[in-house]
């Protein structure tokens, strides 16, 4: 315990650190902007600058960057040495404020959805003062936002922040109407669990598909998958503790609070859980546990698979957004208490929340949309495309009674009694976990489950954030000034439930009947795929609402709905042009050459008398025959598909014949080559199959 207390955080530039190597009014003028969100000094970043390189410097580190989160939804950096020409021919370290707040990294070449022209290389980093610097190799990286030379955001971080300010605002005025003049601040906080699949390294590098694109894009269901439930918080099997072990000190050394880890429900999947912080912290924390995910299982002769779905047949993997948001002084607003009916802040916090989630559940879901995520939503073990909320009995009960102008008779205690006297007594929770709801309430937070495994979980937070923020900013300007408070507060609490109860369902979302209910008889959306979904980002209602809060600029929604829906274009056609790549060069070779083999059996069978009959292999050679030349129609078919999008006019079109065409073809050429795998023998098929990868890692 002693050495986990010594090594956490011992990369990270902390507050700690700060307070040790920073004179007394730099360090005060330091947390005041990080705390209150006060403007930093200029001599100030000088002081911290000089402490941070020493610092640095003292843990071998020779080299700084600004480490941004740029549109492709991964990290970026550029590394700049801390060397200076000295006099004497030699060199010193030095680094200034200056080099600390601002960096210029070349924007051209990082995608910007219009907001630049390609010949307009200039762009700008600015150093977030609120999430800690940290070393990663011999580098010190300085988180920052990146902008256009226009001042046009060109990343996640940036409009995360605004977002957060917003909800902080709004926030604000809820808490004076209920008296609360001394908190300074409200932020979100966020716990992402984080699933993944291993597989062993040396088969990885057999397969294309896992190579260019991160999932197996052909693959027949092994014998056995998931079927037994023996694999869910099963034993750990050695090689991946010792993977876990590596994994949680490196993570530790960077203060990252993982906290939970066990196998998941597919064979050979599995997932980590931090402790909560605070949101922008939170998202840059998760994409440097899944750089570091990746990089740790390297050194074990693993690949970590952060696909959503990375295998047919199986479950995918998500990435469960546990939001909540919480005062400077501690308190978490949407904590019930232990008599929620009577706690008024909360419900109205809560109210917040149901409003945003339904009048903005199509921002939520574009919030998730990826070709990779369109695989996993509806799945059964992840939530559908429709956005609800569970609330759970004691909730659903208090709403309820409120709505109808009822009295709230309450929900009884209930000790679980075990049947043996050995065993401890314990009450039971007040409702149970729904894990097929896409937004659900579980005790003090909210559990947004649509996020995909390699999603920055950013956009999510982004949009949950700047919704909640309309709510509370819609209930402040009715309720600032009025006379009456209290009723006042309880008509809006029930105004809000009668007006967006549709969103609220508590039962189970894998139901097809559910989804039938939803659109049809609540009217909710259910936009299936990324090129569905994407659009709707330009809705004015949300459009007004996201840059009424200074979220986003008009420039800067219109940059994002070109980004995701070119994104999602480009990855489906690295996927079908990989397909058509494995079809054609091993696939359709190796089953052709099966085919052969056995023919020349039948020849030379034959050729020893007429009484044999060759039953067998004469109907193989048949079937897998017939299956070459339906892999090499369908593989045609893919192909020109393919050229078929060519013609698209915008990038709209193009999404729309993606998912009209070219899925269609890409999934008929799968199941003629899957087919032909469960017929073609072992020896001659090219690449590791599915019982190979997902039961290969002991």
């Amino acid at each position: 315990m002693a050495m986990v207390k010594e090594q956490f955080g011992s990369l990270v530039f902390d507050d700690r650190v700060m307070k040790a190597s920073l004179d007394g009014k730099a360090y005060a003028s330091l947390k005041k902007t990080i705390d209150e969100g006060k403007e930093l000094d200029l001599t100030v970043a000088n002081a911290v600058a000089a402490a941070m390189k020493d610092w640095a410097v003292a843990h071998g580190a020779t080299h700084y960057t600004h480490w941004f989160q740029p549109l492709t939804g991964v990290t970026a950096e550029k590394h700049d040495s801390f060397i200076t020409p000295a006099p004497d021919g030699g060199v010193i370290m030095e680094f200034s404020g200056k080099e600390l707040i601002k960096g210029e990294p070349d924007a051209s070449s990082f995608p910007s959805g219009g907001l630049r022209a390609t010949f307009e290389a200039r762009g700008y980093t600015a150093w977030d003062p609120t999430s800690y610097a940290f070393i990663k190799g011999k580098t010190l990286c300085i988180p920052t936002a990146f902008c256009s030379y226009g001042g046009e955001a060109l990343d996640k971080k940036t409009p995360l922040l605004r977002s957060m300010e917003a909800l902080n605002v709004q926030a604000l005025r809820i808490l004076k109407l209920f008296g609360n003049d001394t908190v300074k601040r409200v932020t979100s906080s966020v716990g992402p669990e984080q699933e993944y699949f291993l597989v062993d390294r040396e088969m990885y590098n057999k397969r294309k598909d896992l190579v260019y694109t991160g999932r197996t894009l052909f693959g027949a269901k092994p014998p056995k998958g998931q079927e037994m439930d023996d694999h869910y918080f099963g034993v750990i099997k050695p090689r991946v503790a010792a993977y876990m072990e590596d994994l949680n000190e490196e993570l530790w050394k960077l203060g990252i609070l993982a906290k939970t880890e066990h196998n998941e429900v597919a064979p050979a999947q599995h997932e980590l859980a931090p402790i909560y912080t605070t949101t922008n912290i939170a998202t840059d924390h998760n994409q440097l546990t899944m750089e570091i995910m990746q990089k740790v299982a390297a050194k074990h002769g693993l690949v970590c698979l952060l696909h959503e779905k990375p295998f047919a047949g199986v479950n995918g993997s998500g990435k469960h957004n546990n939001w909540s948001i919480a005062t400077d002084a501690g308190q978490n607003l949407l904590s019930p208490g232990e008599t929620p009916y009577e706690n008024a802040q909360f419900l109205l916090f809560l109210c917040a929340v149901i409003k945003a989630v339904d009048d903005y559940q199509d921002l939520l879901r574009i919030s998730v949309a990826t070709a990779g995520n369109d695989h996993r939503l509806g799945a059964n073990e992840a939530p559908p495309a429709v956005v609800s909320i569970f609330l759970g009995d004691e909730l659903n009960a208090v709403l309820e009674a409120i709505e109808n102008d009822a009295p709230y008779q309450g929900t009884k205690k209930t000790t679980m009694k075990l049947g043996s006297d050995v065993l401890p007594k314990f009450n039971r929770d007040t409702t149970d976990r729904n894990r097929t709801s896409p937004f659900a309430f579980t005790g003090n937070k909210f559990e947004f489950r649509m996020l995909g495994s390699s999603n920055s979980i950013a956009c999510a937070n982004i949009m949950l954030n700047t919704a909640v923020a309309e709510s509370l900013k819609i209930y402040a300007d009715r309720l600032e000034g009025v006379t009456d408070f209290e009723t006042a507060l309880h008509d809006m609490i029930k105004k809000t439930i009668k007006e967006h109860k549709r969103i609220i369902f508590n039962g189970n979302g894998y139901d097809d009947s559910w989804i039938k209910e939803a659109t049809e008889k609540r009217g909710l959306c259910n936009y299936r795929t990324t090129a569905d979904a994407v659009p709707h980002i330009l809705d004015q209602k949300n459009m007004d609402m996201l840059m009424s809060h200074g979220v986003f600029t008009e420039a800067e929604l219109k940059s994002r709905y070109e980004i995701t829906l070119e994104n999602y274009c480009k990855t489906v056609i690295i996927e079908a042009n990989t397909m058509v790549d494995m079809a054609k060069k091993q696939i359709l070779p190796a089953v052709s050459a099966y085919a052969a083999d056995l023919a020349e059996s039948v020849g030379k069978k034959l050729a020893l008398g007429t009484d044999i009959a060759c039953k067998y292999e004469k109907e193989a050679v048949k079937k897998l025959s017939i299956l070459c030349d339906k892999i090499d129609e369908a593989t045609d078919a893919l192909e020109d598909a393919l050229v078929k999008i060519k013609s698209a006019e915008d990038i709209g079109e193009e999404s729309e014949m993606i998912r009209d065409t070219v899925l269609a073809a890409m999934s008929e050429l799968r199941v003629v080559c899957d087919e032909a795998e469960t017929m073609t023998a072992e020896k001659y098929w090219p690449f590791p199959t599915y019982g190979d990868l997902l039961f290969g890692v002991r």
